[in-house]
């Protein structure tokens, strides 16, 4: 980490908080609050800073949380997600007796009439997301209301807002690249589609037409687009 006492490290679903080793929490929280107060790239408001459980204790958890929540950055205590690691294969030792041969199971039949379901279903919110309130789902997300300044989504998928969204939107979170961000009036803090991240200027005229937001050529580009209506 050369001399730097703090760094954020880019993952799949966030930005992990990282330490220089050895330096003490008095050090983190200055060169923290120095950040912050110098306006750092990484620290704008609406961004989500995680570091896992278990590095700091819950009195500075708790500290580090108050400083980010004064300058409108979310902080939170999150184990990173991990793919879980192949367990190794146990070799027999000379002259013991060979394992029991393992039966094959039969997987459980499925009755025909009951449909299968291989992709989370989209997730449905009937109201607006107040600041400081987080939508997180594995699948794809409709807000029916706005995403007020402060909220963040957190989709697996794709995100279609019915209303004014001005907070954070991560959509493809688990890495997929397909996924779009849809709003009648995009203007969020900040979009994330998978592991690309746009902000979002510091003024910016209100939309006069829905927009969608999706990766093209490697960079995620903003364009019009006919909004269809909600049938009931």
């Amino acid at each position: 980490m050369s001399g730097e006492i703090v760094k954020l490290k880019g993952s799949r679903v966030g930005l992990q908080l990282v330490f220089k080793p050895g330096v003490d929490f008095e050090e983190i929280r200055d060169d923290i609050q120095r950040k912050l107060e110098e306006g750092s790239r990484f620290f704008r408001r609406g961004t989500v800073i995680q570091i896992a459980p278990g590095i700091l204790s819950e009195e500075n958890e708790g500290i580090l949380r108050k400083l980010f929540h004064q300058h409108g950055v979310l902080f939170r205590v999150e184990e990173p997600m991990e793919a879980p690691l192949p367990q190794p294969k146990e070799t027999p030792k000379k002259g013991a007796p060979p394992p029991p041969e393992e039966k094959e199971e039969k997987p459980a039949e499925v009755p025909k009439a009951v449909p299968v379901a291989e992709e989370p279903q989209m997730l449905v919110i009937n109201r607006t997301v107040r600041g400081g309130q987080e939508i997180k789902t594995q699948g794809s997300v409709m807000i029916c209301g706005n995403v007020n300044p402060g909220a963040q989504i957190i989709a697996g998928g794709s995100i279609d807002v019915r209303g004014t969204c001005k907070g954070m939107v991560h959509a493809g979170a688990y890495g997929d690249i397909t996924a779009v961000v849809v709003a009648d009036r995009l203007m969020p803090t900040q979009i994330r589609i998978a592991d690309r991240i746009a902000q979002s200027p510091e003024k910016m005229e209100k939309p006069t037409v829905a927009e969608r937001a999706s990766i093209k050529d490697g960079k995620i580009v903003i364009e019009p687009i006919e909004r269809q209506e909600i049938r009931a």
